[in-house]
């Protein structure tokens, strides 16, 4: 017959159904409570892992079960409730639950099918959004040193506190998305494990330049906007310059670049020795950011976390 698991995706809990062996556990909605889930249904090796479709709060659940190699179905929930009104247990008011959902993956048995693509959608609309916010924060920092009145300062301060909460929430779901799919946590972990590439700029790089580890050097830095142009016109010819590719990506590299400089062993010596030969500033930087780059995708590539020597 084979095992079917029903998932029921609330905010901050997932409730589980297993079929035919009746067994039903809870875990919470976060990376450590996804990586329990993960484990307990590798033990029961589904033919079909069904969640049903809740407005986005079923995409992280998805990324691990699907991440884990378990056969998935996002399944919407107008299919589900007809199935249980025509089985008879439930009115158009009655809460579907895990078992249903089982219930529903057993006897329909929806094909299984992966979001890769929606992931990384959902991921990158995450990261936006907390870049809008920390720019929000930057511009409310800002008007509070000019604020002068004290009714503007007390709603400059109420507005950033909100904001600061927000941005406490977004990076918790960033993390709980990155922490609950096994291959974005080992891009992460492999990612971060270069000096001045934080958790932060490894989100970024993972939602906004997936290509990275399977392109060459050269392509992936076109597609970043760190690959060097020259302006020219018939015979005129300009200085090289660096434009185009992924704004947040390239954004991203340069503040890890420049962390580099300070920490990185490799990054601080190759940008000195470009110094050491006459470069300016920004023209080291860049070329630094641009082999900070490369590293990141060798190391992507090869599945090699960084080694210093």
């Amino acid at each position: 017959m084979g095992t079917y698991v029903g998932i029921d995706v609330s905010r901050d809990r997932l409730d589980v159904h297993v079929l035919p062996q009746g067994e039903a556990f809870s875990v919470e909605r976060n990376g450590k409570g996804l990586a329990v889930l993960v484990e307990r249904l590798k033990s029961f090796a589904p033919s079909l892992v069904a969640v049903e479709a809740t407005g986005g709060f079923e995409t992280t659940t998805a990324a691990a079960v699907a991440g884990a190699g378990l056969p998935l179905a996002v399944i919407n929930p107008a299919q589900v409730r007809h199935y249980a009104q025509a089985l008879g247990k439930r009115a158009k008011t009655d809460p579907i639950d895990a078992l249903v959902i089982a219930r529903f993956a057993a006897d329909v048995r929806p094909e299984p099918r992966t979001l890769p693509d929606e992931m990384t959608r959902f991921l990158a609309d995450l990261v936006a959004r907390r870049r809008q916010i920390v720019e929000m924060l930057q511009a409310e920092r800002q008007r509070e040193k000019r604020a002068s009145v004290k009714r503007l300062k007390k709603s400059i301060a109420r507005l950033i506190a909100a904001l600061e909460k927000e941005l406490a929430e977004l990076d918790r779901d960033i993390d709980d998305a990155v922490r609950s799919s096994p291959v974005w946590r080992e891009k992460e972990d492999l990612l971060a494990s270069v000096p001045g590439v934080g958790s932060k700029i490894a989100h970024t790089l993972i939602a906004g330049l997936p290509e990275l580890g399977t392109l060459d050097r050269k392509q992936i830095a076109s597609l970043a906007g760190l690959a060097p142009y020259t302006r020219q016109s018939g015979k005129w010819k300009g200085k090289s310059m660096i434009g185009g590719g992924r704004k947040d990506v390239r954004t991203a590299i340069f503040m890890a670049a420049l962390v580099g400089t300070r920490f990185n062993p490799v990054l601080k010596a190759f940008y000195r020795r470009l110094l050491a030969a006459g470069k300016p500033k920004m023209v080291a930087l860049i070329a630094t950011a641009r082999k900070l780059l490369t590293i990141l995708n060798a190391i992507l590539r090869d599945k090699n976390p960084w080694q210093t020597a």
